[in-house]
């Protein structure tokens, strides 16, 4: 198996695995477990599960780690702090189709941060892919309705998907910036340790504003799956197609989420709202850089 194939296959794994996400995570809403809990329990289970595995091998990256404590702070922050706090936040304003379709957008987000870090070279393509998401990015906030434009009167679940999109574009800019080799689990971890410190304020204001979390076997369920799927997974199989492809040609896959989820929604909440066309990204798919394939 090649190493572009092994990529791609796990860029899928990692996209399947974020649209389920999005459908545990508005499941949670209906749970009435608060989002910022939701983050935190998610990602305190990750640091248990990972422990086993990668404890020998963190100590051995002791000084990588505070040789690039900056970095590991920035991509703490955007991915397990931001990222998968805020979409947690928006399922509690919007519905799953439409939140998972904002992830179409990262690409917009990923090539802009590298395009001003001049980490990857940009081509007219990628640009004019960029131009294009933008206009689905409107018509997805405006819902086509010019007035929501005028007055900035946004749905808050959009507001918070677009900070998360922002956020994601630039972890996966900044991933691939890296200077050091980490093996992934191991980077995923102390990547997971970062962001439970941005996320430990948020989770402990929640509890001061009362909103606790029941321990059923639903909570059980909720945090198995997105500890195990698109925490671990999802973050290791993203992490390594990144540093084969390159994180432009990764952001493409994004496009698949809106479809995972969308069938998603249909089998767990029969819900089918319709759609802003996906095929307004799809200027992406024939955006690759020449420069950056390996």
């Amino acid at each position: 198996m090649s190493k572009n194939t092994k990529a791609y296959i796990m860029l899928i794994l990692a996209t399947l695995f974020w649209a389920g996400n999005f459908t545990i995570g508005k499941f949670a809403y209906t749970e009435n477990v608060p989002p910022y809990s939701l983050a935190f329990f998610r990602w305190v289970l990750v640091w248990i599960i990972l422990i086993p595995f990668t404890y020998k091998e963190i100590s051995k990256i002791k000084i990588e780690v505070k040789n690039n404590l900056s970095l590991f702070f920035i991509l703490g922050f955007t991915s397990v702090g931001i990222f998968s706090a805020f979409t947690y936040n928006a399922l509690n304003y919007t519905q799953v189709i439409n939140a998972s379709l904002f992830n179409t957008a990262i690409p917009v987000s990923i090539i802009l941060v590298c395009f001003l870090l001049k980490i990857e070279n940009t081509n007219i393509f990628q640009i004019s892919g960029l131009i294009v998401s933008v206009l689905g990015i409107l018509a997805i906030i405006t819902r086509l309705d010019l007035n929501i434009l005028l007055t900035l009167n946004f749905n808050k679940g959009d507001v918070y998907m677009v900070i998360a999109i922002i956020s994601w574009g630039i972890y996966s800019a900044f991933l691939k910036k890296k200077t050091f080799d980490i093996p992934l689990l191991s980077l995923v971890h102390v990547v997971c340790t970062f962001g439970l410190i941005i996320l430990l304020p948020a989770f402990l204001f929640e509890l001061a504003q009362g909103k606790t979390t029941e321990v059923d076997s639903n909570l059980i369920f909720i945090l198995l799956y997105i500890a195990i799927f698109p925490s671990i997974g999802s973050y290791y199989c993203w992490a390594g197609a990144v540093s084969i492809i390159g994180a432009n040609r990764a952001g493409i896959f994004l496009s698949l989420i809106p479809l995972f989820s969308t069938i998603f929604a249909m089998i767990f909440f029969n819900s089918l709202m319709p759609l802003i066309p996906i095929s307004c990204f799809s200027s992406f798919m024939h955006s690759e850089n020449p420069s950056v394939k390996q």
